[in-house]
């Protein structure tokens, strides 16, 4: 029944989605699209969350948030260049830059106006609309710096709106914030289809509250009053009705596609992108080789052996294959970093990757590769079957994933810094742990409802007795997990760098998204052994983005557009030292 609820409403979603209002922006106007006073409130609210899930994570063919940021924050293998300069065109951006200024934020406006002229009771789509507005714009500010929000929205009167700056920009996300609140504490019963909160008012509340401590968290840098802005959302009790914020994907494979992106990434018949090492190896061997419990869910090995494998498919960068020494003096800059760091593959027994930079060529190596697991993506449980994914979107969990955007562990780890870096007065390390613990449960409940039971029924060993899946990696969970909170308590109680154990933590939480890890590894310049490009000659000269450049659709179509002379330009919360990132 949720699967044809969701495909229903993702039906509706799309039929809109093909006759939008357009913006100046970004194309001329369409007098074919429906114009804001012919619009329904309705269309508008479900044409604006659809909109929100494809900018955040972008489809089969575009590249949303997650694409770029997640390589910047090494959730996933940065691998599109061998340079930080050469990674991302200003076209790259184009479609978030047309996501947010042609479709979700005149569609915001749009219902606002409506509702507020026809005196229309829809507090919740209101309310949830400016919430998911003040997202997209803090979005726009943390990876391009200044951008247009006092102008936009004029049709003809104002083609070429002006950049604001981003602080300018941050204050209007955070009044949106306020409004929101405001409508929906009058909220009563709604007729509405609601994709993240199934209509209930107080959860938006609750998500517009941790949203704004995201935002002071933010810019606790630039802001001394952060922490006690935080505290007072805390004492009020803000978040007690908070609720993950995720978007649901489900398992039709066509008209519409409703799985997730990840999902189609590798499972279809298409290679996948490439999995992070430094990811990997932090959740299999870094904690005195504790293995991360969520391993098996975030991942999926193609092969559980790479030691007899045909020398062609490596491209290793500094070796033919990852078993070679490495020539002397060719991997000083990794090891000064941290001299534990992996090479070329996180682990011998099948978690093959790429490293930080390896931008080389593509070799026949598509069935060796590490995949997205069932967590987020919908893919498949590790249950060391180690088949081969491409199956035309017929193996594990066919799609049925979540893309993360806000989730209550998160938001535990951003308190635990604040309470560090912020003096909210709250216990950090308390914080930390729930913050695990509840990443750790989010995991392996969501995964656990939707495993194949074939997946669980696997055999994995035959002698001395039979052994399934389900016996041997998932009915000792309780036991792995406990092992590995004890010993992320033992690393934080004996470590002399506190905000690095909880900044490693919430990064290992935010895989399936992008953004987060990349804001917090400017803003704090954590985990210490982020690694550097793998080429050591040009892990010398290229420089890390402090901001991306500006998408090439605002660029050549708006006359008060200039293009950055490079993405060394730091956004406005980020007052770090040039040279903290590498």
């Amino acid at each position: 029944m949720k699967h044809i609820k969701l495909l229903l409403a993702i039906v509706v979603l799309l039929s809109f989605a093909g006759c939008k209002n357009t913006f100046n922006l970004d194309i001329n106007d369409n007098p074919n699209a429906v114009s804001p006073e012919q619009a329904d409130v309705n269309f508008l609210f479900n044409s604006i969350q659809l909109d929100f899930a494809f900018f955040n994570s972008g489809n089969s063919s575009t590249a949303g948030v997650y694409f770029s940021t997640s390589q910047m924050a090494r959730t996933t293998a940065f691998t599109s260049s061998r340079t930080y300069e050469d990674a991302f065109q200003p076209e790259t951006f184009n479609f978030i830059w047309r996501m947010a200024y042609a479709n979700i934020l005149p569609d915001v406006k749009a219902l606002t106006d409506k509702a507020a002229k026809d005196n229309l009771s829809v507090p919740i789509k209101v309310g949830a609309s400016k919430i998911m507005a003040s997202y997209v714009l803090t979005t726009l500010v943390d990876m391009f710096g200044d951008v247009p929000y006092s102008e936009i929205g004029q049709g003809v009167k104002v083609i070429s709106p002006k950049a604001d700056a981003g602080q300018s920009v941050y204050a209007a996300a955070e009044k949106l914030l306020d409004e929101a609140i405001d409508v929906l504490s009058n909220a009563g019963n709604e007729s509405i289809t609601d994709l993240y909160y199934d209509g209930d008012a107080s959860k938006w509340m609750a998500l517009a509250n941790a949203l704004k401590i995201r935002i002071y968290n933010n810019t606790r840098l630039v802001d001394s009053e952060a922490g006690a802005k935080i505290k007072a959302i805390l004492d009020a009790g803000g978040l007690d009705n908070f609720a993950d914020f995720q978007f649901k994907y489900g398992v039709n494979q066509t008209a519409p596609d409703s799985r997730h992106p990840l999902y189609a990434n590798s499972y279809e018949s298409s290679d996948g992108d490439y999995q992070s090492n430094y990811l990997m190896w932090l959740m299999k061997y870094e904690k005195d080789s504790i293995e991360d419990p969520r391993l098996r869910f975030y991942y999926y090995r193609q092969d559980l052996d790479l030691t007899d494998n045909d020398p062609t498919i490596w491209e290793c960068v500094l070796t033919e294959t990852p078993f070679q020494p490495i020539p002397a003096g060719q991997f000083d800059h990794y090891l000064a970093v941290d001299p534990n760091l992996p090479f070329c593959i996180a682990s011998e027994d099948g978690y093959f990757g790429r490293d930080h930079g390896n931008g080389e060529g593509i070799p026949p190596d598509g069935p060796l590769r590490t995949v997205y697991g069932i967590y987020p993506a919908g893919g498949a449980f590790d249950n060391n079957s180690a088949q081969e994914t491409q199956q035309k979107g017929e193996f594990g969990a066919k799609g049925e994933g979540i893309m993360p955007i806000l989730m209550g562990s998160w938001v535990d780890f951003m308190r635990a810094e604040a309470a560090l870096m912020a003096n909210t007065g709250e216990d950090a390390k308390a914080l930390l742990m729930s913050g695990v613990q509840k990443s750790i449960s989010k995991v392996q409940d969501f995964s656990l409802g939707i495993i194949p039971q074939s997946q669980l029924d696997y055999v994995v060993a035959k002698k001395p007795k039979v052994v399934t899946a389900k016996e041997a990696f998932i009915d000792n969970l309780d036991k792995k997990d406990s092992i590995y909170m004890a010993k992320v308590s033992d690393i934080y109680d004996n470590s002399s760098d506190k905000l690095d154990v909880i900044i490693k933590e919430f990064l290992i939480a935010t895989f399936g998204t992008g953004l987060e890890g990349y804001n917090m590894y400017r803003r704090t310049g954590k985990p210490n052994n982020m690694p550097p490009v793998i080429d050591p000659q040009i892990a010398s000269t290229t420089k890390f983005p402090r901001s991306f450049l500006y998408p090439a659709n605002y660029v050549n179509l708006n006359q008060n557009a200039t293009q950055k002379a490079n993405q060394q330009v730091p956004v406005f919360w980020d007052n770090n030292p040039d040279g903290l990132l590498r």
